[in-house]
């Protein structure tokens, strides 16, 4: 009888017909108790020996039923009380350490008490090994089966034996010789086929090593191990699909099997098939809810099917069970960041990286967090950190260039672009966003080829197909490009993915003159992106612009200020987005003595520090002159010598207190279009997700008001003359007369290249890119009529705004 190592199938007694009986008379198993016992050969479980004993020595033929029919409580229970009147029995004692090893109890002190009392007993001696072995004392086991070698040196399970202490020692070639040996006495040994393959995957040797787990699958077809193991040296032969029909034996074979069930979760993940991939995970954590593991791929299966509130949980449940867990923390940043909780998202990836500081990929996606709350500056360090670790990330190159696009250092992003795709020139993220920056220059027959090379190699780019449909005015001949962007949301994408198609879909139905599909696209579109930004809170909105009317009234903002600058270089251009603050940035950015700064966020980012200042009862003349000093520093790195530096941020609209205070010079233009087609048009498009109010009517209204309220301040408490409105409407309608308006208001003299201004090669990072690059066209005024059924919750903005 053994107690067996490394098996499929546990322990077991095991007593041959030709063995020498062990009641200790010398004959052979079959002629004396075997035959007392059952004098047909035909041992029943079902009628097992009384555990009192009532003969002159033990039913061993009955011991060995109740083992093999999984009968362990019954069988320790005789065991026990036969060693009460025999206390020295070592095959007594051997059928107790089987019976408790079974039961997972502790079978250590038996066995070796009965290796004591049998020392010239191999099986005895092996079986101390296999318990000594789980107890991590691999020496001592090693001695055990080396010593039932020596009494027996053609025991192929012992070989087997010796073979996994030897692996778990590192000594793996004297353990594939172990396994050999084995296999050379005994040919259908499935656990040291089996076991020898494992040791060949060790050394590398993967070919070897899936041809013996399938010679143990071949004997012993049940063997669910083998088939788990099987599995995993086809990954290592890139073979995932037959990896996965591998792991799903195991787990057919044997449905409890924890490790097969991972590997097949893990597998079909890897293989995108998310879908699949969360049956056998589900299976998993119910069997085993102590499996971090288990969890943490559930999580993401959970993720590529879009269901972030699922991950993030099962995230967290990983991390009750290892919170030291880097990469799970890393995990659950990316599912509170597709959910939108963007503060949480940021915790989550510090806490990773302050579990592993050279965590590379945790670092990027830090970065990719910083970006969505608008801050840049953070996002560039943590990029630029994870570069340091990992030069040659083609993904983490392309998001540091998108940051730097962002701050308007254009030249700087395809410096980054062009290195990502130096190092893999078939990236779809890089080749992408090569596009946008062709597209920002004009470029736009460029920036479709770049998109197409995209789609070319990732069918699913949702970016570049969307990417397409904003170079140009679709029309009919697009049909293909709309076909395969509708194969592309049939399918289940994540949302972010679909709302990048949804929007571009809306903008072709809207070109084609197709209005109620066009909005049941941008509809869809919206109601995605609420599903993974943070919730527009109009109650925080509503209480900041109360504060900013209060702070800066009329005698903070008309105050006389020693430290103030005198400068006259920067020109602001405000309003609400999509009010035609680009069109007016492009105007201005035509005259020779002009920049284009783009929209830059310093004023956003300094006004909290102010604030900040007021609070504390500081004084805010130094801040205010540091701010100025920073800002116009700022303009010099962007054009040294520009009379004129445009920023055209049209958030500053909140901001026009502090900016004048610290520039009282500098120029206001303050762009105002219909507050349906303003708001439609913010609408139709795929803001950042900073602009919480953007994807939905109702708080697109809101935010509305509260901009009229806070512009109704600024035209009453700064000086006459600081700031000049522009109607959207009539400088579409007589753009030579209101260009020289804006020209004259900023003080530069007339040109007539500002009427070209279409011709002029700049960058140009907002949705308008291709707009200015085009005659000035009234397409855009009234176009919120092709959508009047719509827009309920917008039309009291008209009176409202008439009153402004």
């Amino acid at each position: 009888m053994s107690v067996e190592g490394e098996t499929a199938g546990g322990a077991r007694v095991r007593i041959g017909r030709n063995d020498t009986c062990p009641c200790g008379s010398g004959r052979k198993y079959k002629k004396c108790c075997a035959y007392r016992d059952d004098p047909q050969g035909l041992a029943s479980a079902a009628a097992p020996a009384d555990p009192v004993p009532g003969s002159a020595h033990p039913d061993f033929g009955a011991w060995s039923m109740l083992l093999q029919s999984g009968r362990f409580a019954e069988l320790e229970q005789a065991a026990r009380a036969w060693l009460a009147s025999h206390p020295d029995s070592g095959v007594i004692w051997k059928f107790l350490g089987a019976a408790l090893w079974s039961q997972g109890k502790d079978a250590l002190p038996a066995l070796e008490q009965a290796a004591r009392a049998l020392p010239e007993d191999p099986e005895a001696q092996t079986n101390l090994g296999n318990v000594l072995r789980a107890r991590g004392r691999l020496e001592e086991a090693a001695a055990r089966h080396e010593r039932a070698l020596a009494l027996a040196p053609d025991y192929a399970e012992a070989h087997t034996n010796l073979g996994a202490v030897l692996r778990d020692l590192g000594r793996a070639e004297e353990a594939r010789a172990s396994y050999e040996r084995a296999l050379s006495i005994k040919p259908s040994l499935a656990i040291a086929h089996d076991n020898l393959g494992l040791i060949l995957q060790s050394l590398g040797r993967f070919e070897e090593a899936r041809n013996s787990h399938r010679r143990a699958i071949g004997i012993k077809p049940d063997f669910a191990a083998a088939h788990h193991h099987l599995g995993q040296a086809l990954l290592a032969l890139k073979c995932p699909e037959d990896a996965v029909m591998s792991f799903r034996r195991a787990t057919l074979v044997a449905p409890a099997h924890l490790e097969g069930l991972l590997a097949l979760g893990a597998t079909l993940l890897e293989l995108g098939r998310a879908e699949e991939a969360v049956v056998p995970l589900r299976r998993l954590v119910e069997l085993d809810p102590s499996s971090a593991e288990g969890w943490n791929n559930l999580g993401s299966a959970e993720r590529e099917l879009g269901e972030f509130q699922a991950a993030a949980a099962c995230y967290r449940r990983a991390l009750d069970l290892k919170p030291q867990l880097a990469e799970i923390h890393n995990n659950l940043g990316n599912a509170l960041l597709d959910i939108g909780d963007l503060e949480a998202a940021i915790e989550s990836y510090r806490t990773a990286i302050e579990h592993r500081p050279g965590y590379a990929r945790a670092l990027s996606n830090l970065g990719s967090a910083y970006r969505e709350i608008g801050q840049l500056d953070e996002a560039e360090v943590s990029y630029r950190a994870a570069l340091e670790l990992e030069p040659s990330q083609p993904e983490v190159l392309t998001n540091l260039g998108i940051v730097l696009r962002l701050q308007s250092r254009s030249r700087e992003a395809q410096v980054c672009v062009h290195r990502a795709l130096e190092i893999d020139p078939r990236s779809p993220l890089a080749l992408t966003f090569l596009g946008d920056l062709k597209a920002d220059l004009g470029e736009f027959e460029e920036a479709e080829r770049r998109y197409r090379e995209a789609v070319a190699i990732d069918p699913g780019a949702s970016q570049a197909w969307a990417g397409i449909a904003s170079l140009r005015k679709m029309s009919e001949g697009d049909a293909p490009w709309l076909e395969q962007t509708e194969r592309l949301v049939a399918k289940r994408l994540r949302p972010r993915a679909e709302a990048h198609l949804r929007y571009a879909m809306g903008k072709y139905c809207d070109d084609v003159g197709d209005f109620d599909r066009a909005f049941e696209h941008y509809r869809r579109a919206n109601e995605l992106k609420r599903s993974y930004r943070a919730a527009h809170d109009r109650e925080h909105l509503a209480a900041t612009f109360d504060f900013v009317t209060r702070f800066y009234d009329r005698t903070w903002v008309q105050r006389a200020r020693a430290a103030a600058s005198d400068s006259d270089r920067p020109v602001f251009v405000v309003g609400m987005p999509r009010s035609g603050t680009t069109l007016t940035e492009q105007i201005l950015a035509a005259h020779p003595a002009a920049f284009g700064a783009g929209e830059l966020s310093f004023w956003k980012l300094a006004s909290p520090r102010l604030v900040a200042a007021a609070v504390a009862r500081e004084s805010e003349e130094p801040l205010l002159a540091m701010l100025a000093r920073d800002y116009l520093d700022l303009l010099a790195r962007l054009s040294a010598d520009a009379l004129r530096v445009v920023d055209k941020m049209p958030a500053n609209f909140a901001n026009l207190g502090m900016i004048h205070a610290a520039l009282p010079r500098a120029r206001i233009i303050h762009m105002r279009r219909h507050p349906i087609d303003t708001c439609l048009s913010i609408y139709f498009q795929n803001f950042h997700n900073t602009h919480t109010y953007s994807n939905d009517l109702a708080d697109l209204a809101h935010y509305y008001r509260q901009y009229l309220r806070v512009m109704t301040h600024w035209r009453e408490v700064l000086p006459a003359g600081t700031m000049l409105e522009v109607p959207y409407e009539a400088l579409v309608e007589d753009p030579e007369t209101w260009s020289r308006k804006l020209l004259e208001f900023v003080g530069l003299p007339w040109d007539s290249a500002c009427l070209e201004f279409h011709r002029i090669r700049r960058s140009v990072t907002t949705f308008s890119k291709w707009q200015v690059r085009q005659k000035i066209s009234r397409t855009s005024v009234e176009r919120w009529r092709n959508y009047e059924q719509y827009v309920g919750p917008l039309l009291p903005l008209v009176e409202a705004a008439a009153g402004y």
